[in-house]
Formats: structure tokens, C-alpha cells, sequence
């Protein structure tokens, strides 16, 4: 079944929505939540992810149905971890959002300083200027989540290597933050 056809299904209020979308997209939204937060609160995420695509769509109708669902995914997921992080579980997440936190604008000085959006289309403009594989690297490192190690297991470099590869590219995004007036 095509994404068309699914979101179709939400905006009908079929339950059989809730199901084709798991089928197609169970697996992706599993690996993004688990890399977050590891196997047992990744169901709970994933299973919350279609109760709030049934909720959103309509009035949403998303352009991607798998980013759309990728997005609830991931943010259940950030909320979850906050939740488990008052517990002192979770450091991995910990790592990763800690590694962004240096060139990274504060919120409230982005509502300050650009709009929201604006933001969001520069982030966008520097990941389109990187190489594919960097940008394929940024991306999986802090969207989905995947751990230092395992992209350089995957790249067939060590784990420092890999490290001091992310944190370049991390000095380049804050650096062209900077040169776009963006307070960090």
C-alpha cells in the first residue's frame, strides 16, 4: 500500500490506517526510537506514534508519510528519555544531545535572533552543502541517533576517528552559524 493510500485511510478513520502504517513503517520508526532509547520504551514510543498519527491526520496530510511518522517517533521518544533521564537512565541520548549543545543556538536567543524557520532552512542549506556521506553521517548521528561506534564500525575507521570526524563537522555548522549571526 502507498503512502497516499494509507493517509487516505487516516482521513477516512479506518482503524486499517493505524495497521498499514505499521506494516510499511514499524521498522523505521523502531530503529529510531531504540537508538534512542533502547528496546523496551522504543515500543511504548512506537506504539504512541500511531495513536498520534491517528490524532494528527486529518487535519495534517503530510508530503512524507514516513518523515511525518519518523518525526512523531523521534520526539516521543526526546520526551520519553527526559522523563527517564529524571531517573538516571539514558546517558547515550545524553551523549549525543551534549555533543550538539556547542553549536547549537540557546531557544530563546534563536526566537531572538531568527525566526524558527529561518533556522530550520539555514540547517538545511549547510547539510545540502556537505558531501553525501557527511551529511548521511550528521544525519544518522543526531536525528536517528546511531552511536559513534557503530557508524565507525560501519565506515571501517575507529571509534575516535569517527569522533573527532563528528566534531568537525559540528565546528562547521557552528561556524557557519556564527557567520550567519546566529548567537551560540
Amino acid at each position: 500500500m502507498n503512502d497516499l493510500e494509507i493517509i487516505a485511510l487516516f482521513e477516512q478513520r479506518k482503524e486499517e490506517a493505524v495497521a498499514a502504517a505499521a506494516r510499511k513503517y514499524g521498522g523505521y520508526c523502531q530503529t529510531i526510537a531504540q537508538n534512542l532509547l533502547g528496546i523496551e520504551d522504543a515500543e511504548e514510543c512506537v506504539s504512541d506514534t500511531w495513536l498520534a498519527a491517528w490524532n494528527r491526520i486529518p487535519p495534517a496530510r503530510p508530503a512524507s508519510l514516513r518523515a511525518f511518522l519518523g518525526g512523531i517517533t523521534r520526539t516521543l521518544s526526546i520526551s520519553r528519555f527526559r522523563s527517564l533521564h529524571a531517573q538516571k537512565r539514558g546517558a547515550g541520548l545524553t551523549l549525543m544531545l551534549s555533543e550538539l549543545e556547542d553549536c547549537l543556538p540557546d531557544p530563546k536567543g534563536v526566537e531572538e535572533a531568527v525566526e524558527t524557520r529561518a533556522l530550520a532552512r539555514l540547517l538545511s542549506d549547510w547539510l545540502r552543502g556537505l558531501p553525501r556521506e557527511d551529511r548521511v553521517l550528521f544525519l544518522r548521528r543526531y536525528w536517528y541517533g546511531v552511536t559513534v561506534k557503530q557508524l565507525a564500525g560501519e565506515a571501517g575507521c575507529t571509534e575516535n576517528q569517527m569522533a573527532q570526524h563528528m566534531r568537525k563537522l559540528r565546528q562547521a555548522l557552528r561556524g557557519k552559524l556564527e557567520q550567519e549571526g546566529i548567537a551560540i
